[in-house]
C-alpha cells in the first residue's frame, strides 16, 4: 500500500486531482485539460502513477511543475479541508439547504433559496474576472458562524463583497439603512463594512466592502455613502477596469493566504 489518497477539487468548472499522503499533505496533482501530472517528488513517482492510474485518460506528460512560483508552491501544502479555494459560490447555503431542504410545499419560496442563487449569481460573475488577473473567494468562513459573502483581489485591490437577492425589487439606501421594495428598512451596510474590516485585519490589507444587488428594477441612494460601494450583478465586470493598487505578484500572495482556512480563525 503506498498510502496516498486522490481527492478531486473543481475551480471554474475545470477537474484537477490531489494526490495526499496520509496527513494531507499534497505529493502530485493531476491536471486533465493539461493533460499532466505534476510531482512535487519524484520518489513518489510510481506510487503517484498507480494511485492515478483509474483516472488517467490518453497519454499524460509527467514531471515538476513548470516553473512554480512560491505562491503556487505555498498553496499545494494546504490540507484539502483548509484550501478555500474550492467552495462554490453560496457553498454554506446549498450545505445547509442539502441537510435541511425544509418543507416540500410552502406558502412562500424558501427565502435561503433566493440567497443561494444571488451568491451563485454575483460568484459566478467575479469568477469571470479571472483572465483579467483576479481571484475570487467564496463563502469565506468567519468565526461565530458568519462568513463573507465572495473576497474578490486583483490589480484594483480587495473586495469583500455581500450579496442581496433584489429581483424585480426597488432598493432605497439610507446608509447604514437598505430597504428592499416595501420592506422594513434594515442597517445592512453596517453588516457590509463590518466583515470587509473583519477580512482587513486577517489579511492584514486594506479590504474594500461592496454591496452587490442582484436583479433590482431602481437603486435610489439618498445620501453619500461612507466606504461602501453599491453596484448591481450586472456591473461586476467594472472592478476588472480597476488597477494600479496591487502587483501580480502581490495579489497571488494574498490570494494563497486568504484562501487558507486558518487565516480567519484569529477575526
Amino acid at each position: 500500500m503506498s498510502g496516498l489518497r486522490v481527492i478531486p477539487t473543481w475551480r471554474h468548472g475545470q477537474e484537477r486531482l490531489y494526490v495526499c499522503l496520509t496527513d494531507g499533505r499534497n505529493v502530485a496533482w493531476y491536471d486533465r485539460e493539461a493533460a499532466r501530472v505534476n510531482l512535487l517528488s519524484e520518489d513518489r513517482r510510481d506510487d503517484v502513477l498507480e494511485v492515478l492510474g483509474p483516472f488517467l485518460t490518453g497519454p499524460v506528460a509527467v514531471g515538476p511543475p513548470p516553473v512554480p512560483t512560491p505562491a503556487e508552491l505555498a498553496r499545494l501544502t494546504l490540507h484539502p479541508d483548509d484550501d478555500l479555494a474550492p467552495n462554490r459560490p453560496g457553498e454554506a447555503l446549498q450545505i445547509a439547504l442539502d441537510r435541511d431542504p425544509g418543507p416540500p410545499h410552502r406558502l412562500r419560496p424558501d427565502p435561503r433559496r433566493r440567497a443561494l442563487l444571488a451568491e451563485q449569481t454575483v460568484g459566478e460573475a467575479l469568477d469571470r474576472l479571472d483572465g483579467a488577473g483576479w481571484h475570487a473567494l467564496h463563502s469565506v468562513p468567519l468565526p461565530g458562524g458568519d462568513r463573507v459573502h465572495h473576497l474578490a483581489i486583483g490589480p484594483g485591490g480587495l473586495f469583500a463583497v455581500h450579496t442581496l437577492y433584489a429581483r424585480k425589487q426597488r432598493v432605497t439606501v439610507a446608509d447604514p439603512m437598505v430597504t428592499l421594495g416595501r420592506r422594513d428598512p434594515h442597517p445592512l451596510l453596517r453588516r457590509v463594512r463590518a466583515d470587509a474590516a473583519r477580512a482587513s485585519y486577517a489579511l492584514t490589507a486594506e479590504v474594500h466592502p461592496v454591496l452587490a444587488l442582484v436583479g433590482p428594477t431602481d437603486v435610489r441612494i439618498t445620501a453619500p455613502l461612507r466606504e461602501v460601494r453599491i453596484i448591481t450583478d450586472t456591473e461586476l465586470e467594472t472592478l476588472s477596469r480597476l488597477g494600479g493598487m496591487l502587483k501580480p505578484a502581490d495579489v497571488e500572495a494574498l490570494h494563497a493566504m486568504a484562501r487558507d482556512r486558518h487565516t480567519w480563525t484569529r477575526v
